[in-house]
């Protein structure tokens, strides 16, 4: 259920505990401290009140908010024992899907984590593609106590903003959310291509790549929306592919077979998952180019 910041404002206080208090993984006291500051005007003075919650919490309180966290990837999230949100956020990142390895490896970095840190890695997943994770994990392991406190800290705070967002509507929200989109442009004919089909694919390995979104294009050469959007964009290596050859024969060029250009591919990679990322095709049946566009 999401709410609106001026009903949210007005709501009894165990309403807005019972709404909020998931935001915070197994620590609805924060709701409770930030239920006592309202009314808010933006949505971003009500993460500000629950950021300062947190940060003004005695040390074991803190604490137990990272300990309280499920593992990544762990035995729990595969038995189904730990939050919902949580079990939907790992799920997002492809953590349902893991090959035997792959879940050994993280079976493997969770457990040297904990034995150093004391609690589990913390990481905000839907912000990463799962290369990303494995790469983030393996190096935060080789940090200090006191930066991966603050990592673990941080990490905290990018979960709760995702939910919070969700949650909750009104003036000043939370910049969460990137984008990823595209369009193609026919230089021989001057117009906007339509009709070209769309493939975007996640590079997880050398051997594996995940298609994330199929789509084609509208009469104005773009997709009728983005390939990712309304969430971050997963940290990682993509793959846009573009069926040129197919949508040339179709406007009825006499194209060489196998002509020139067939399957156009453009890799290319995201490292800001609230950025917008634009990545055209600007084509004709001999040659392309691209660049990140706005």
């Amino acid at each position: 259920m999401s709410w609106d910041l001026g009903t949210l404002n007005a709501a009894p206080s165990v309403d807005v505990v019972a709404a909020l208090g998931a935001v915070f993984e197994h620590a609805p006291w924060v709701a409770e401290a930030a239920a006592r500051r309202r009314p808010f005007a933006r949505v971003e003075d009500l993460f500000a009140a629950m950021r300062e919650a947190v940060a003004a919490a005695p040390e074991a309180q803190r604490r137990a908010l990272l300990t309280g966290h499920p593992e990544l990837a762990g035995r729990e999230a595969r038995a189904g024992w730990i939050a919902p949100d949580s079990i939907a956020e790992q799920a997002a990142a492809g953590l349902d899907r893991l090959s035997e390895a792959e879940f050994a490896r993280f079976a493997e970095l969770n457990a040297a984590y904990r034995a150093r840190f004391g609690f589990p890695f913390i990481v905000c997943v839907k912000r990463h593609g799962r290369a990303s994770l494995l790469r983030t994990f393996a190096a935060r392991l080789a940090g200090t106590e006191e930066a991966e406190r603050r990592n673990a800290e941080a990490e905290v705070l990018r979960i709760a903003a995702i939910r919070l967002a969700a949650l909750v509507s009104g003036e000043g929200a939370l910049r969460t959310a990137g984008r990823l989109s595209t369009h193609v442009l026919d230089t021989a004919s001057g117009r906007p291509a339509a009709g070209v089909s769309v493939e975007l694919a996640e590079i997880v390995s050398a051997t594996e790549a995940v298609v994330v979104a199929r789509t084609q294009t509208n009469a104005d050469g773009r997709t009728d929306a983005p390939l990712i959007g309304g969430r971050p964009v997963p940290i990682a290596a993509y793959e846009l592919r573009f069926g040129l050859g197919d949508y040339h024969r179709a406007a009825g060029l006499d194209l060489p077979e196998p002509p020139f250009l067939d399957v156009v591919t453009l890799r290319f990679g995201v490292a800001d998952p609230e950025g917008h990322y634009h990545v055209p095709l600007v084509a004709s049946p001999w040659s392309y180019q691209t660049y990140r566009g706005s």
